[in-house]
């Protein structure tokens, strides 16, 4: 083995010749030393910030987001050592390098040792093109393996870029990467990021942007990417504020991705699946009728939300009579009608309740001191008697119960598959049939067609439990300001200094700042109701218009990166991107497309194309630019064990996925951590060195059918086998 200290090149002894390396071999010995010092500096500062005392308020909110940040950048350098380092690039007119790295780097007198793959600096190491060199003289990319450059891929772009310090070897590193072996989580890729893929990271974020392309494109490399990205250059996103939402397909993805974005240095990325989104998704179960499916996947039907609510929302039309300390009032409809009136329009229905209650009382007080003739600073003290009256009255509270009830969202949507009349009425569009197949006899037995309305309903009506909690603090720190009066007024009455300085304490300002908050602290929100400034959402292609709404509902700012395959529907997708999304509300969209097919080797995209145009003549199949030579294997039944045993005897490393129509692994075939099973709803978004499909027939008819098949079959980066029944 050729070995020249962090340069280990196995056979390639033209590429570790001393002026091939020696610079690169200074530069990342100066990376190291500096890298070790600021472990040591952060973990310093990380301690002391620590020891400090936490404080309260905004005091401790500050230090608590500065130990999350210094403990986020000292996980990112922990993780990794001298391959922080991606490469290097040449300019035009400049003797030294410019090195490029997964975080900036600077040394003790602040040059840099690394620029920040993100910064625009940055850009030509993955941008430049031969048609476009960005004032590039030549490129550099490293491939990295236990901590030590294993391999590397220079590019020249122009003749003085040859001058001896590049190996030219038709793009070894790259093209060995791409068939490196999988494992459980996606390996990493910053490294030989392509100009195409490159451009669409650093798109604008305003606006919907549609990443399309087929099988093995990098749409996920480019989603992930991207989310890292904008965090870092976008203002409105930056400094871990959690202002990007990354929605993927399912569980098994967000496992398999979970380790790119910190590998990446961002950790403010909330990551979710659509099921994640409410407690009910875990539980929820696919819709058996297809026609129930079809009526819930409706925008039209998420808003079939909002009457329902209002339906609660309706004042009473008969007089109250309320007895309070100080008077018998009479509650009249219009002073119901007054007050429900009144209420912030934003404001959630359950949470809106305690408005409705102050509302009341400002309508009561009002038309009581009107009726007694005199204007209310006449009757002042009364008034104010009046007003404490009402708001401590256990009669009125329980009247405003009764009329503005805390609704539980799954409540609200049950009783819409459960009242025949009710659904009717807050969805007028439906037909007698149509409301007839909605009925059910367990109407919280939730779907995850049902998702995007309990959704809708807890925006709507807002958590009863938060409601309980502020009513709860309200009256906590009522109860602390009487204390805190009877206390100031002691204070007050034995001041016998010269100024009289304790009545101050009476003055509105420092009253307020006597308020004690933490007597009754707010719950946390919900980590991923938002509102996000950016949403990424990876196979968008499976999205009904319903599970639009609950996106949108989380994004007002309209900014998404939209990642899928028209092709890989598995409920067809007939119309265009921008049809689809402007139709869900989304009016300012633009695509980009890539056709270049990185994983997926030749071989096996020559078996899966005609799987897909059978259906889908006009879908958009990339083209693979590797070719391991392994033609697909067709095996019969009892043949499956042996292709398992024998490619797991054969492969120390790598992945293995047998797909089945239901994912259930077979008792009699091999087990091992290396092999998984999987339906051809998980495995979409995943890849495998070897997959193997099993009941290719018995995927489904129609369009979903072939689309399982041709998602199923695109997974592989090494070998495809089909065992036929």
């Amino acid at each position: 083995m050729t070995t020249t200290g962090i340069f280990e090149l196995a056979g390639r002894e033209a590429k570790a010749a001393p002026g091939m390396v020696e610079q690169d071999e200074a530069h990342l010995a100066a990376v190291a030393q500096r890298l070790e010092e600021t472990v040591q500096e952060l973990a310093d500062r990380l301690a002391e910030e620590r020891r400090a005392p936490a404080g309260g308020g905004q005091t401790a909110l500050e230090r608590d987001q500065q130990v999350h940040r210094l403990s986020a950048r000292l996980r990112v350098l922990e993780r990794y050592g001298q391959d922080l380092c991606l490469g290097r690039m040449v300019l035009a007119g400049e003797d030294e390098p410019v090195y490029v790295g997964r975080l900036g780097l600077s040394d003790g007198d602040g040059e840099r040792l690394l620029v920040d793959w993100r910064s625009p600096a940055a850009e030509p190491f993955f941008a430049a093109t031969h048609a476009d060199p960005m004032g590039l003289v030549s490129r550099r990319r490293y491939r990295w393996a236990r901590g030590r450059v294993v391999d590397y891929w220079d590019e020249v772009f122009t003749a003085d870029g040859l001058d001896g310090h590049a190996a030219l070897d038709d793009q070894s590193a790259f093209i060995a990467s791409l068939g490196e072996a999988r494992s459980s989580r996606m390996r990493d890729v910053l490294g030989t990021l392509q100009a195409d893929q490159d451009a669409i990271i650093r798109a604008d974020s305003r606006g919907a942007l549609v990443v399309d392309g087929g099988p093995g494109t990098g749409k996920t490399v480019v989603a992930l990417h991207r989310a890292a990205y904008l965090l870092y250059a976008d203002p409105r996103l930056g400094h871990h504020r959690g202002g990007v939402l990354f929605v993927g397909p399912h569980t098994p993805y967000l496992a398999y991705v979970e380790d790119v974005l910190p590998s990446l240095g961002e950790e403010g990325v909330r990551t979710c699946t659509l099921r994640t989104l409410l407690p009910e998704g875990a539980a929820a179960v696919e819709e058996t009728d297809a026609e129930v499916a079809r009526l819930k996947s409706s925008a039209e039907m998420v808003r079939a939300v909002e009457p329902a609510v209002a339906l609660h929302e309706e004042p009473p039309t008969e007089a109250t009579v309320v007895t309070t300390e100080v008077a018998e009032v009479v509650v009249t409809p219009d002073d119901w009608a007054e007050a429900f009136g009144a209420r912030d329009p934003a404001t959630p229905h359950n949470l809106a309740r305690e408005e409705v209650l102050d509302e009341l009382v400002d309508v009561l007080v009002d038309r009581l001191v009107d009726e007694a003739g005199v204007d209310e600073d006449g009757v002042g003290a009364d008034a104010a008697e009046l007003r404490q009256s009402l708001h401590s009255s256990r009669e009125l509270r329980r009247a405003v119960e009764r009329a503005w009830p805390l609704i539980e969202p799954t409540d609200l949507v049950g009783d819409l598959w459960d009242v025949p009349a009710y659904l009717r009425r807050c969805a007028p569009w439906l037909t007698v049939e149509e409301v007839r197949l909605l009925q059910r006899d367990a109407p919280q037995a939730w779907t995850v067609s049902d998702l995007p309305l309990l959704d809708a309903a807890r925006q709507r009506l807002g958590d009863t439990a938060e409601a309980r909690r502020r009513r709860r603090q309200e009256a906590a720190l009522a109860e602390e300001r009487r204390r805190m009066a009877d206390v100031v007024d002691d204070l007050v009455a034995h001041d016998d200094s010269e100024m009289q300085v304790m009545s101050m304490l009476r003055g509105q300002d420092l009253r307020a700042a006597l308020d004690d908050v933490s007597v009754a602290p707010a719950a946390d929100p919900d980590r991923l109701a938002g509102p996000f400034l950016h949403v990424v959402v990876d196979e968008a292609q499976e999205l009904t218009d319903a599970q639009w709404q609950m996106l949108l509902r989380r994004c007002p700012s309209r900014s998404f990166t939209i990642v899928g395959d028209r092709a890989q529907a598995r409920h067809g997708f007939a119309e265009s991107w921008e049809e689809r999304l402007r139709r869900v509300g989304l009016e300012r969209v633009e695509r980009r497309t890539l056709t270049i097919n990185y994983r997926t080797p030749a071989e096996v995209m020559a078996a899966a194309e005609p799987v897909i145009r059978a259906v889908l003549p006009d879908a958009d199949v990339p083209v693979s630019i590797r070719s391991t030579g392994v033609p697909v294997r067709h095996v019969g039944a009892a043949e499956l064990d042996g292709v398992l045993t024998g490619w797991l005897a054969d492969h120390e490393e790598g992945m293995a996925c047998v797909v089945t129509s239901t994912g259930e692994p077979l008792a009699s075939v091999v087990g091992s951590p290396r092999v998984r099973w999987l339906s051809p709803e998980l495995v979409k978004g995943l890849e495998f060195d070897l997959v193997v499909i099993v009941e290719q027939e018995s995927f489904g008819d129609g369009v979903e059918g072939p689309v399982d098949r041709y998602v199923s079959m695109t997974r592989a980066t090494g070998q495809l086998v089909i065992v036929t029944l």
